[in-house]
């Protein structure tokens, strides 16, 4: 008889989604004789839980989790995100990069729960979501055994790819959405769907309106606008109220979601771009991400009225680096940790209210008000003089001419002009 020890030894803590990677790799864990409880997180994607709880065990796993993370989620990694304006590379709103430390760090309170050494995921050697599970995984926990399938020479002396895991789903009668027509894959949150790999590897391919899960596409989207006020305390989302209807949400996962519902009608938020992974490679993704993309047009709206404008270029600086930060897999690390403090920091006055409307794919900006405004009317207005003396410029403008100036005076002596 095997001893406790010997059996925890077995047994691995499976991040599953019921999809066709982690159901293969359940499959093949459990082939090979280890004891395999299955995890799943709901973070707001539109799954049946109760199904895919059923189909892992059907596969083999012992137990199943299905852990609710959504309210998590939207408080604790989705509005840091918007108060940090965390865009990656100009464009991608991080919708699977935000999940995956919270859904790693769960997965490590299982393990210990279950009193298990070994975690695993369906993540392939060559993405990034790798690198999110387990550096979460070591931060977490330093002494976790991390085993990763797909940089296994036994796993991958099996399967080459998607073709080969659908014929061993076939013949272990493990059903899977994806089809050999359709091989490209799906991650859908809260945040977000993320369309790649397959026929959108080809980057000329084009992703066209019938790949859209989430959003309408723009010609289906009303023909009329959508107005609202967006509240904000501290950088974060506190209220929202259509203008049109009274429809008021106040909880944060509800308000999330409304947006979503309403981003999805307008069409707002599909991006289609070629962007950089962590580990060097390039990657075509079509993203979806619906009420973010509204929220963070409105935090960026009201900062303008209400952040010093040193703060802002300081706290500019760090916005892509938390974006880089989040989307490499080093949320629980101490430059986040440092960073976090930072722009909290420069939220703490971004208070007030931003009116916006949303008519097909835009967001349209159309006031604000902040009770810690720094804009002052008189001040800026070309119509009275307010409290700005005017002659004050003429020495502004001389003290910025100095090195002007003596920079010329070097060009003239070297026969040099500017822009050769």
């Amino acid at each position: 008889m095997k001893t406790q020890n010997e059996q925890n030894k077995k047994k691995i803590i499976l991040a599953y989604s019921g999809g066709l990677d982690t159901s293969v790799i359940l499959k093949w864990m459990v082939n090979k004789g280890y004891d395999v409880i299955a995890y799943v997180a709901d973070v707001g994607q539109p799954d049946d839980f109760e199904a895919i709880k059923k189909k892992a065990l059907k596969t083999g796993a012992s137990k199943v989790y299905v852990e609710d993370l959504k309210q998590e989620f939207v408080e604790k990694y989705i509005f840091p995100a918007i108060q940090a304006n965390a865009v990656y590379e100009g464009r991608y709103l991080l919708g699977t990069s935000l999940a995956r430390p919270l859904i790693a760090q769960k997965q490590i309170e299982i393990a210990h729960k279950e009193g298990a050494k070994i975690v695993s995921h369906g993540s392939t050697g060559k993405g990034n979501d790798q690198v999110r599970f387990e550096l979460t995984y070591y931060a977490i926990d330093p002494d976790i055994i991390v085993f990763a399938p797909w940089k296994e020479q036994e796993w991958l002396n099996e399967f080459k790819g998607r073709t080969d895991m659908l014929d061993y789903a076939e013949k272990n009668g493990i059903n899977v959405d994806q089809s050999k027509k359709k091989p490209y894959s799906e991650d859908a949150n809260l945040l977000h769907i993320s369309h790649e790999a397959g026929i959108l590897e080809d980057p000329k391919h084009p992703g066209g309106d019938e790949i859209l899960k989430y959003c309408k596409s723009l010609k289906d989207a009303p023909d009329k606008e959508t107005f609202l006020e967006i509240h904000f305390k501290d950088g974060i989302p506190v209220k929202v109220v259509n203008t049109a209807d009274k429809v008021t949400k106040t909880e944060p996962l509800e308000l999330f979601t409304y947006m979503n519902e309403l981003g999805c009608e307008n069409g707002i938020g599909v991006v289609d771009m070629v962007e950089n992974r962590f580990v060097g490679l390039k990657s075509r993704g079509i993203y979806e991400t619906p009420g973010a993309t509204i929220l963070y047009a409105a935090h960026q709206d009201i900062e303008g009225i209400a952040m010093d404008r040193e703060v802002m270029r300081l706290r500019d600086m760090l916005s892509p680096k938390f974006a880089e930060i989040v989307y490499y897999g080093f949320w629980f690390s101490p430059e986040m940790d440092f960073m976090m403090s930072a722009i909290q920091k420069s939220q703490e006055m971004i208070d007030g209210i931003v009116y916006l409307s949303l008519y097909k794919g835009n967001v349209k900006i159309l006031g604000r008000e902040s009770p810690s405004s720094l804009y002052d009317q008189d001040l800026a207005s070309m119509d009275i003089e307010g409290g700005f003396n005017q002659k004050d410029s003429e020495g502004f403008i001389k003290i910025n001419a100095v090195r002007l100036k003596a920079n010329k005076a070097i060009l003239d002596k070297h026969g040099k002009k500017y822009f050769d």
